[in-house]
């Protein structure tokens, strides 16, 4: 492959914390550019006229990134009971009062997962692995390619 066709070809980058999916992954944390970012569609932040496929991106300190890696483990843990049978919907974590902790970084994360102004529109094209397990400790069975948005519309402090 030529140099300039290699730099063409796109760069799927790991999905490392999935916050949100309703008909795609809608909010989480990326890398980006090998950098951990938040990411949040515009779709669900201004709008439904907004493509589904556009997102705000911003940095996570490392601060957020091990506070999101901690209540993601919690999840997966939960998740894996879940699928095996052995606990119910309702021991979901997220549904607050269910474990301490995960209420604690629930709180502790609110400001980190607001969307900012300034934020980056980027958009994104996801590409599923075959034969991965769902939620896995170091992330999803899918990635993400991103390229610069053609969309307009600016983020207001959003949350998730």
């Amino acid at each position: 492959m030529t140099e300039e066709a290699q730099l063409k070809k796109p760069r799927f980058e790991p999905v490392h914390v999935e916050l949100d999916w309703y008909d795609g992954p809608q909010a989480g944390l990326a890398d980006v550019d090998g950098v951990v970012h938040y990411f949040h569609t515009v779709h669900y932040a201004v709008g439904d006229s907004e493509p589904d496929d556009d997102y705000y991106v911003w940095p996570a300190s490392d601060v957020a990134v091990a506070w999101e890696r901690e209540q993601w483990a919690i999840f997966v843990d939960w998740n894996a009971r879940y699928e095996a049978g052995t606990t119910e919907v309702e021991s979901h974590p997220g549904h607050g009062g269910v474990d301490s902790r995960y209420d604690e970084l629930t709180e502790l994360l609110a400001p980190c997962r607001m969307i900012p102004d300034g934020a980056r529109r980027l958009t994104a094209e996801w590409q599923w692995l075959s034969g991965s397990t769902r939620y896995h400790i170091e992330g999803v069975d899918y990635r993400v390619n991103w390229r610069e948005s053609q969309g307009s519309a600016s983020p207001t402090s959003t949350s998730r």
